[in-house]
């Protein structure tokens, strides 16, 4: 570590899954759709990489109004990945992403393997594509409707899929839920599938009533609980993850508001990080903190974010977790 470091003289590369980024800030899926509603406050092409809403094969409408509630800390929302489906995306979406020089990495989500397979021919083979985001907190249609994420078999079969029907050289980065009694295992089996790195973490499944009703205020009931209020049970996944599995590239998500929220993740073992709720208050959050985590990194001695990663895990604080 450096003292007497200039912002301005921090290096923020990041590599991912060996993708070189400019910078390891990100937009999270679901909170600007494909990048262009936050193109008017900044130029997205400035972030390491836009990371898009979750794209399903087919058209989807999504889930009964309301969607989103406010909470301490936090908010619910229960979209229910609504889209315009595979086909528009890569007609209009993804077209307006690369002539915006964005470097776009494509959230997929289905129901069944098929899906997941039929996506990542789909996307997997378009140009320009930086990366796949396997969005695997899906209720699998083909098996009683388990929750892909939550079980190390089934987790490990999407990603297989995936894997197998997307180019490679092609990052592919399976995104985890917390819902889980051990969140290693479902690493460690998608990891074993064939992912090249890891997204920690996905929302929390949560609910809350509306007391006007006595009903739960969202019209799916339950919804996924994102924002502050979770960034330590990600800061958590991220330390576990990374101890578990050391090398395997991780992108950290949750809760991250400012420049100290994302070296946290940087620190405990994140390569990038990813701002989502933020942007719903305040549509400049990602290249603000992007600008707040040089000035972070300055301030501690980091001359190159890669420094920061995991230094919270080396030697000095071996045998911490087993205590």
């Amino acid at each position: 570590m450096a003292a007497g470091l200039r912002p301005q003289d921090v290096d923020l590369t990041t590599v991912l899954a060996d993708s070189r980024l400019a910078n390891p800030v990100m937009t999270a899926s679901g909170c600007a759709a494909a990048g262009q509603e936050l193109q008017q406050f900044f130029d997205v092409s400035d972030l390491g990489a836009v990371v898009t809403k979750s794209i399903m094969r087919d058209v989807r409408s999504g889930r009964a109004t309301p969607r989103m509630a406010e909470t301490p800390s936090g908010m619910l929302n229960s979209i229910g990945l609504q889209g315009p489906g595979v086909n528009a995306f890569l007609a209009r979406d993804l077209p307006w992403l690369l002539q915006h020089d964005a470097r776009p990495i494509v959230s997929i989500a289905g129901s069944s393997l098929g899906e997941y397979a039929e996506l990542a021919r789909r996307v997997g083979n378009t140009p320009g594509v930086a990366a796949i985001e396997v969005n695997i907190s899906c209720p699998n249609v083909e098996d009683r409707g388990l929750v892909f994420a939550c079980h190390p078999v089934q987790a490990g079969r999407v990603l297989s899929v995936v894997r197998r029907d997307t180019p490679r050289g092609l990052p592919v980065f399976a995104k985890l839920s917390p819902d889980v009694t051990n969140i290693v295992d479902i690493a460690r089996s998608v990891v074993e599938a064939g992912a090249d790195g890891l997204v920690l973490i996905n929302t929390l499944l949560g609910l809350n009533i509306d007391f006007t009703t006595m009903r739960p205020k969202l019209g799916g009931v339950m919804g996924g609980l994102s924002g502050p209020a979770v960034r330590p049970v990600a800061v958590r996944a991220v330390w576990q993850v990374a101890n578990a599995l050391p090398g395997i590239p991780l992108i950290g998500v949750g809760g991250i508001r400012t420049g100290a929220d994302a070296l946290e993740f940087l620190v405990a073992g994140a390569s990038a990080v990813q701002v989502g709720t933020a942007i719903f208050n305040d549509p400049n959050a990602p290249v603000r903190v992007l600008s707040e985590l040089r000035t972070e990194l300055a301030a501690h001695g980091f001359a190159r974010a890669r420094d920061a990663v995991g230094y919270a895990n080396r030697p000095a604080l071996e045998g911490v977790m087993a205590q």
